[in-house]
């Protein structure tokens, strides 16, 4: 699935994520007017979102959809959540399920049916939340993660795992020192790079790979350095604080080995002035155009 994406990316020249972190909030006051009920928010959420898919689908190779902000709007919530995925997909966009799923034993498993493959009723293979890729938290250890790496090897999908995170407070545990000398971020970056080993694919990626904040570059540089066949997920573009600039050391010498998330800076781009006189679903494409050129000027040609 990481080949899959990487080709997206070289054929727009455009390593964006757009990220359907679509809270009730967000949408245009004609479309929130008169909802009283959860099923309501739900359905409006869903018609927003796939406006926005309709007008970025050939400008950019993925969304990313997180669980967090359809949970708030129970079972209405999770539906919406589940047929946002759905039509991503039939768009041709790679769908990345931000969900951040840990446990162990057969409960990651569970999670991992949920997500990546199929759930069997009475010999009926069926599928819940239909997604390319699953954000995971590896911080549980082996244990949480191989049931994951068991699914993605029998459904051809891909994991990433949290290593160094956007937050402002990510540092408090995961840049502490460990006796051997490494920060706790380093050690868990090895033990992906371990974890992936067997599924690199021809790019030189293997299909597990890391959540990099774009807010910490000294440190993501590190890990570019040391994680030669992790690919990344990198947040915190845009209302995070993170720049173009800053997450160049995320990529390798061909413009390869990531991709970018931004979320409220495109799904909220029409309460900008620039784009006042556009549609939000406009104005979400003219802010990917925008973010391409951005991460370009940065970046160089993707697949050189």
């Amino acid at each position: 699935m990481v080949d899959t994406l990487i080709e997206k990316i070289i054929a727009l020249q455009n390593p964006t994520c757009v990220g359907l972190d679509t809270s009730f909030e967000y949408l245009p006051d004609e479309m929130r007017s008169g909802v009283q009920t959860f099923e309501e928010a739900a359905n409006r959420i869903t018609e927003f979102n796939k406006n926005i898919i309709n007008k970025v689908s050939d400008v950019v190779p993925a969304v990313k959809v997180q669980i967090a902000y359809y949970e708030m709007y129970g079972e209405y919530g999770l539906k919406s959540f589940k047929d946002t995925l759905v039509y991503a997909k039939q768009k041709g966009l790679t769908v990345i399920a931000d969900c951040k799923r840990n446990d162990i034993g057969s409960t990651a498993s569970c999670y991992a049916k949920a997500f990546l493959g199929e759930t069997q009723l009475n010999g009926k293979k069926l599928k819940s939340f239909p997604a390319d890729m699953l954000t995971v938290n590896g911080y549980l250890g082996s244990d949480g993660i191989l049931p994951f790496i068991d699914e993605i090897k029998a459904c051809g999908k891909s994991i990433f795992v949290l290593v160094k995170t956007s937050n402002p407070s990510s540092g408090e545990l995961q840049n502490l020192k460990l006796e051997s000398g490494e920060c706790v971020y380093e050690r868990m970056g090895r033990l992906v790079e371990e974890w992936g080993r067997d599924t690199v694919g021809k790019y030189g990626y293997s299909e597990v790979g890391a959540v990099v904040g774009a807010t910490h570059p000294e440190e993501a540089e590190n890990l570019r350095d040391k994680l030669k066949n992790t690919f990344f997920l990198i947040p915190g573009y845009g209302a995070q604080g993170g720049s173009a600039a800053m997450l160049k050391v995320c990529f390798d010498k061909r413009g390869l080995g990531g991709i970018v998330n931004n979320s409220r800076g495109i799904i909220c781009a029409y309460k900008k002035p620039e784009y006042s006189n556009k549609t939000y679903a406009e104005a979400a494409r003219a802010a990917s155009i925008a973010m391409q050129k951005d991460l370009s000027s940065a970046i160089g040609k993707m697949g050189k």
